[in-house]
């Protein structure tokens, strides 16, 4: 037999008699195994001549041992606990120069197998569960309370009396052996575990990747853009405060319960039924104040929607009546509220004389008239008041007036408190003076929310109240109310478009002044028209068929698409709003457009988009959705049919198609869907770089009419629910060349694939505009720059 260091041969020694040169090694409970010439235990620093005199007397033993004979007997050795050296070196493989230990079964622990420590009652109670890692082949201690994992056996929680010591700094309790708590990076601390490592992989997407989450609903967050703009400069609006939101929707709805008053004293008539609300979208058309909400610096200062409506309210608001005796009662109250009306008021001796007399005309004909019909009450309130109305608006012209006035007034008045109370907050902050921004570098990048000079201020808390389908937020005792659903949605909004903030420490103080703006904006029981949206699966066809991924006209809590343009961008920019849509201005990209009902907002809205069709040649297309009114045509009607860009127009009539409610964050999912009363005219508004791309082919148009037809949502969702679909990447849009010239260098063509999700950093635009822009070559040539991409993180 050779020897394992030097291949030598042994001695016949019998095994009795090297039995009895064992002698017991340092490390308690092991035995060496020598062999004929064994190797004693080297000196730190061993002389030549020791070494040779030792080897020579244990030879000359080894031979004498050979000539006695010697009877074995058992030894008994007390074995004892291996130490943490002893268990780290039985994982190192075998070593042909090195003597092997021959360690008892009893304390061997297998490289595989690890002991099993029981968890304690305390432990147990405390929420500790032990789990099993099939990747690190090791338990781990997971606590279902607080969701912390460790690798080792977690430690207890010291007692202490909570009234007398509730920091737990003076109790002194026993201390469990094993459980205390040990400074970072010492071996064997409590080392958190990292869900990472055990082994969470994306097929596909190698072991680093991250598992995304998908927020099922009514929308489809996951669709990136296509929409290429020119960088644009930071906003010098304030950013949102929960104070200052309290004191602008107080003011606001004290303004709106004024223009009540006002038309009940002055014209005896209530405040026609969403005339504020069409009031505050006509004046942020021309606004130039400085206050999102609140109109402060308009010209012409008088509303002409305002006025007009007003107007059509007196002496009485004409409804359309169900039965002829309605129609007969609305005809005499009519011809009574007229002749009252002229004789109170300082009227003309013409008007008075003709007002009268068509009045009392009309009582006449309703005694001697017997067995009318509906239509004979309808043309005689017709007659009636084609005659009277244009006397009527004469005589109450300067009261009406005046009544647009005091409220144009008080509200340039309120916008100046909110002015003085952000500004108050911002000296409180030891934030700086709003600085005029730079102008950015004429350069084109992806679409990105709005950006603040300002910093955010200090945010105060806001109570978080949830219930089982609705969430409360509750602030100063003003309470606003969210479904648990939409509040989700606003979470991952604010995940992918709010990076000042990444430990959501502002989140619910945005998401309640959000709330408070939009129910003070569109007021008790109205605005509901203002807010409607598409149905679901209309969006899904516009987005398969037309490649559309903007929504012009939205709100976080309407919107389907993570990027959209809405009426505020101080709230809404967190999630995902690129402001005002007449502001932004695309250079490409599809566009789907329902604005509110609003004829100056609409007209304002054709005209932007016949400016922005005729400025680029690069793909661009806008489905507009606008409800058809024929009597009379509002402008922007007339102007959108007669575009020069207009490439296709149809006609969806009235009760064949649904609308999603204005007020879907807030109502459960049945009452969501509500059928159209009217009809609906869509029209596709494209250049000719957008035509070639998602032009309206008949196919295309009969698959949007048929996603519109009714109860086609309820079909979509009652099909997943039976046969949920497999997820599947969205139909792949096919990349555009944008090329921008420059008197420096020729401009290099740059592809870009809209599809690719891209979410842009708000940081970055802040940081990037003095950078030349970077292709991918590294070339600083005037190209397309994309902005930072930033993918989201520990989804909830």
């Amino acid at each position: 037999m050779n020897e394992a260091s030097g291949g030598k041969e042994e001695s016949n020694t019998p095994t009795w008699d090297a039995l009895s040169n064992i002698q017991t090694s340092g490390v308690g409970g092991t035995m060496h195994h020598h062999h004929s010439h064994p190797h004693p235990h080297p000196h730190p620093h061993p002389h030549p001549h020791l070494i040779h005199h030792k080897t020579m007397m244990q030879q000359e033993q080894a031979v004498s041992a050979v000539s006695q004979v010697i009877v074995p007997t058992p030894v008994k050795l007390q074995a004892q606990t291996l130490t943490q050296t002893a268990g780290i070196v039985e994982h190192l493989p075998p070593m042909s120069h090195v003597p092997q230990q021959i360690i008892p079964m009893a304390q061997v622990v297998l490289p595989s197998t690890f002991p099993e420590p029981e968890l304690s009652g305390e432990l147990q109670q405390q929420g500790w569960k032990r789990f099993w890692s099939k990747r690190e082949n090791r338990p781990y201690f997971w606590n279902k309370l607080t969701g912390e994992s460790l690798w080792v056996m977690p430690s207890l929680k010291p007692q202490f009396d909570p009234i007398t010591d509730p920091l737990g700094i003076c109790g002194g309790g026993p201390v469990v052996p094993g459980n205390g708590p040990l400074p970072p990076g010492t071996p064997g601390g409590p080392l958190k575990r990292r869900a990472s490592e055990d082994g969470g992989t994306v097929p596909g997407l190698g072991p680093g990747a991250i598992k995304k989450f998908v927020l099922a609903g009514p929308w489809d967050l996951e669709v990136g853009t296509n929409v290429i703009i020119y960088e644009r400069a930071q906003s010098t609006l304030f950013q949102i405060h929960p104070d200052v939101e309290a004191l602008r929707c107080s003011l606001l709805a004290k303004l709106r319960q004024c223009y009540q008053e006002l038309c009940h004293t002055r014209e005896s008539i209530d405040a026609p039924k969403d005339s504020f609300n069409r009031w505050l979208m006509e004046r942020k058309v021309i606004d130039c104040g400085s206050d999102p909400l609140l109109p402060s610096q308009c010209f012409p200062e008088i509303s002409m929607s305002m006025y007009r409506e007003i107007m059509n309210d007196i002496p009485i608001k004409i409804v359309r009546p169900k039965f002829t005796g309605d129609a007969r009662k609305q005809l005499s109250r009519y011809a009574e509220a007229a002749k009252k009306m002229i004789e109170s008021r300082a009227a003309s001796s013409e008007s008075r004389k003709v007002v009268k007399w068509n009045a009392e005309e009309t009582f006449q004909w309703l005694r001697k008239t017997v067995g009318a019909t509906f239509d004979d009450f309808q043309d005689r309130l017709s007659h009636l008041k084609h005659q009277c109305q244009p006397h009527l608006t004469e005589t109450v012209k300067g009261s009406v007036e005046g009544i647009c006035m005091k409220i144009y007034n008080l509200s340039a008045e309120y916008a100046k408190k909110v002015r003085d109370k952000n500004n108050q907050i911002i000296k409180d902050s030891g934030l700086s003076d709003i600085l005029r921004p730079n102008a950015p570098p004429q350069r084109k990048v992806w679409c990105y929310p709005v950006q603040f000079v300002l910093p955010a201020p200090r945010l105060p808390n806001v109570e978080y109240l949830p219930e089982r389908e609705q969430t409360m937020l509750r602030f100063h005792g003003d309470t606003v109310c969210i479904n648990n659903h939409h509040l989700t949605k606003l979470e991952h909004l604010y995940r992918y478009n709010c990076f000042d903030d990444k430990k959501f420490e502002m989140f619910l103080p945005r998401v309640w002044c959000a709330l408070k703006r939009y129910q003070t904006y569109l007021g008790p029981n109205e605005g509901q028209a203002t807010q409607m949206a598409l149905p679901v699966s209309v969006f899904e066809c516009l987005q398969r068929s037309f490649g559309v991924t903007f929504e012009c006209f939205a709100s976080p809590f309407n919107c389907y698409f993570r990027q959209y343009c809405s009426a505020f961008g101080d709230t809404d920019s967190y999630f995902g709003s690129r402001g005002p849509f007449l502001d932004f201005r695309p250079m490409t990209g599809s566009f789907e457009a329902n604005p509110p009902y609003c004829e100056e907002l609409m007209e304002a809205m054709v005209n932007h988009f016949e400016r922005l069709l005729a400025d680029s040649t690069e793909p661009l297309s806008f489905i507009v959705f606008l409800p058809e009114w024929r009597d009379p045509t509002p402008n922007a009607l007339i102007k959108l049919e007669a575009s020069h860009f207009k490439r296709k127009q149809v006609v969806v009539p009235a009760m064949e198609h649904e609308y999603r409610h204005g007020f879907q964050h807030l109502l459960p999912k049945a009452e969501v869907n509500i059928r159209a009363s009217y009809g609906t005219l869509v029209v596709w508004l494209q250049n000719a770089a957008g035509t070639a791309r998602w032009g309206p082919t008949e196919e295309r148009v009969e698959a949007l009419l048929e996603a519109w037809r009714p109860g086609r949502e309820r079909e979509r969702d009652r099909q997943e629910l039976l046969s949920p679909p497999r997820p599947t990447t969205h139909q792949p849009i096919p990349s555009t060349t944008i090329s921008l010239s420059s008197t420096c260098t020729p401009a290099i063509p740059t592809t870009i694939n809209p599809t690719t999700p891209i979410t842009t950093a708000p940081v970055a635009i802040s940081q990037v505009p003095s950078t030349p822009p970077v292709t991918p070559n590294s070339t600083p040539t005037p190209t397309i720059t994309p902005l930072t991409a930033v993918t989201a993180a520990n989804p909830v």
